[in-house]
C-alpha cells in the first residue's frame, strides 16, 4: 500500500482503539516517525493528513525539515531520539518539542540554547521502563530534581512523559511498561500541580493499541506508515 493508504489505515486503527478504551475521539495524536525517509515521502504523508512528525537523528532532521516547515507551516516536528548536549544548538530552531529529555544536563543545555534565540521549548521527560539499553530517568527523585530545575528555566515548558516499551512479544510486559509511565506521571503531576503534564508519548507500530488502552496521548509510528526503513 502507499504511504497515504497506510496513514489512513493507522488513523482508523487509532479511532477503533480510542473507542475500545472508552477514550474521547481525537484524544490520541498520530506522530509519523520519518527517520531514514525522504522529504518526498514526508510530503506524501502530509498530503494524507499528517501534521506531527518525529525524527531520531539531529543531522537528518536539520537537513530535511527546515524547508518542509517553511512550505507546510501547519506541521510540527518533535525530537524523539537520544540527544547529545553538543547537538542541542542545532535542533532547537527546528523542533517544537524534545521528547527524549533524559537527564539534568540536557535540560540545562536546552534552556541555554533556547534563551539565545528567545524560544520556548516543550519537553517530555523520557522515563526508563524497558530494557537496560534504553535511556531515561529512573526514579521519582531524579524527576523531582529536574522539575525543580525547570522552575528556573523560563524557556522550557514541560508537558508530560515518554517511554519505550521492552522489545518483546509479551503483551503483559509491554502493558506493565506503559502502566508504569502512567503511574510516574500521576505522582509527578500531584507534586507539581502548576504544570500541565498530561502528554503521554508511548506506543509504536507493534504496540500502539495497547498504549492507547493504557492512556497514551501520542503514538509514534514509523514502519506502519512509511514501510521498512532504508538505512542511508
Amino acid at each position: 500500500m502507499s504511504i497515504s493508504e497506510n496513514y489512513r489505515q493507522i488513523i482508523n486503527r487509532i479511532i477503533k482503539a480510542e473507542t475500545d478504551a472508552d477514550r474521547a475521539p481525537d484524544s490520541v495524536r498520530l506522530m509519523a516517525v520519518s527517520k531514514f525517509h525522504t522529504s518526498e515521502e514526508i510530503e506524501e504523508a502530509i498530503n494524507a493528513g499528517a501534521t506531527l512528525f518525529g525524527e531520531n537523528r539531529v543531522q537528518e532532521a536539520v537537513e530535511k525539515f527546515p524547508d518542509l516547515l517553511k512550505k507546510h507551516p501547519e506541521i510540527e516536528l518533535h525530537m524523539i531520539g537520544s540527544l547529545q548536549r553538543n547537538k542541542v544548538k542545532q535542533i532547537v530552531p527546528v523542533v517544537s518539542c524534545i521528547q527524549s529529555v533524559d537527564r539534568i544536563e540536557l535540560i540545562e543545555e536546552i534552556e541555554k540554547q533556547c534563551a539565545k534565540i528567545n524560544k520556548t521549548m516543550k519537553i517530555l521527560f523520557e522515563y526508563h521502563t524497558g530494557e537496560e539499553s534504553k535511556s531515561g530517568f529512573t526514579s521519582i527523585e531524579e524527576l523531582t530534581k529536574a522539575m525543580h530545575l525547570i522552575e528556573n528555566c523560563p524557556h522550557i515548558q514541560p508537558i508530560g512523559f515518554m517511554t519505550m516499551a521492552p522489545l518483546t512479544e509479551d503483551k503483559a510486559v509491554i502493558e506493565a511498561s506503559f502502566k508504569k509511565l502512567v503511574s510516574i506521571s500521576d505522582i509527578v503531576k500531584k507534586l507539581f500541580p502548576k504544570y500541565n503534564l498530561n502528554e503521554l508519548s508511548m506506543g509504536m507500530t507493534n504496540d500502539f493499541e495497547t498504549a492507547i488502552n493504557c492512556g497514551s496521548t501520542i503514538v509514534r509510528i514509523g514502519t506502519a506508515i512509511f514501510g521498512e526503513r532504508q538505512k542511508q
